[in-house]
């Protein structure tokens, strides 16, 4: 029986962890989504955890950031120190998307290297050709992700085998699809395919509907993860070990993904995003100090007004600035503590603000003073 291996972040492996995977857990995977447009309907669909947001519409985004131009998506890639991307949508090979996703693979290579590590996730559908898949190892994707529909197309597998790509197949541990699983990793371990991952199956916004109607439920303690998701990969990991060869297979639970490789991401922004009045959080979050001036008492522009209370207060020029778009200005949360009782005097409204540092500075806490 091959080794059932726990790592440090609660992941289980067979094997030897794919890249792909190992540059996640450092944060320092872009995630690239290429496009909200899928076939119509995929056999995914009732769990696809997609937000309104982003299903069936054709736009494009590096993290959090709406891409309209390459210079967008390399700029998101440099503020997070990337060593890789992760392609996705949607459907990254769709005919109609194909060959964009072929010049931004052709595109991060020439900006940042051989090295810089790229995967892409897809589905067997019929546009996935022989010759797609050719183009896509010689433009340099690394690493190629199918989620099978059911057994159909799982012929693409062995096609991607002819090629330099690292192949590998990636699906939710979905309770009570042992056999399905079982099933799969045979095959892959007989045609000579890479890995296999398995994702804890989750709810999200988008499917949690459809997962009630078919019976799955929240797990405890939880606020996303699928009651019984995870002793189905376990079990089927034990299968896994005794029946197969060399298939390396990795079980990544929720909590990998959202306490230790978006930890990780949010830590490499911060450290090139922060102002020197920021203080960055161990969870990589941003803690500042914001005012606001009152409307109806402080009708002069931002401007103006931080002017006179740097001099006023004698606060150098890198420890405040003004945030144009929230309309309030910015400084380190311990000077604002100092002058709160007198800015308040003077009509403003004081706030400690945390926020995540990427494009959107989503704003988590705002504790008044």
């Amino acid at each position: 029986m091959r080794q059932i291996i726990e790592t440090e972040f609660r992941s289980f492996l067979i094997g030897k962890m794919p890249e792909g995977c190992r540059i996640c857990q450092l944060g320092a995977k872009l995630t690239f989504f290429i496009t909200g447009l899928c076939i119509n309907p995929p056999s995914c669909s009732w769990y696809c955890p997609i937000s309104e947001e982003r299903r069936n519409k054709d736009i494009i985004y590096a993290n959090e950031r709406l891409v309209k131009n390459s210079n967008e998506l390399l700029l998101e890639a440099r503020l997070m120190d990337a060593m890789g991307a992760a392609i996705t949508g949607g459907d990254p090979l769709l005919p109609s998307c194909s060959d964009r996703t072929i010049g931004y693979i052709n595109l991060l290579k020439e900006e940042f290297g051989t090295k810089f590590h790229i995967h892409l996730y897809c589905n067997t559908a019929d546009h996935v050709t022989k010759d797609l898949l050719r183009k896509l190892s010689e433009v340099g994707l690394d690493e190629i992700r199918f989620h099978p529909h059911g057994a159909l197309g799982w012929n693409k597998i062995e096609w991607a085998l002819n090629t330099e790509m690292v192949v590998g197949v990636e699906v939710p541990a979905i309770p009570n699809r042992e056999k399905e699983l079982m099933s799969l990793a045979a095959f892959l371990d007989d045609i000579g395919a890479s890995f296999l991952n398995l994702n804890e199956f989750e709810f999200s916004e988008t499917n949690a509907k459809e997962l009630k109607k078919r019976g799955f439920k929240l797990k405890s303690d939880t606020i996303a993860a699928v009651e019984g998701s995870e002793e189905m990969a376990i079990n089927s990991l034990r299968w896994i070990a005794e029946n197969t060869s060399e298939l390396n297979v990795h079980y990544c639970p929720i909590y990998l993904k959202d306490s230790v490789q978006l930890k990780n991401r949010l830590l490499r922004r911060a450290k090139n995003v922060a102002k020197p009045y920021d203080e960055i959080t161990e969870e990589g979050l941003l803690i500042k100090g914001i005012f606001f001036p009152s409307p109806n008492i402080n009708t002069a522009p931002l401007s103006t007004l931080k002017s006179k209370i740097q001099a006023e207060f004698e606060i150098p020029d890198e420890m405040i600035s003004i945030n144009q778009e929230k309309k309030c200005i910015e400084t380190a949360w311990w000077i604002l503590e100092e002058i709160a009782a007198e800015l308040k005097k003077k009509g403003f409204k004081c706030y400690i603000s945390e926020i995540y540092p990427t494009v959107d500075e989503l704003e988590t806490t705002r504790i008044p003073l």
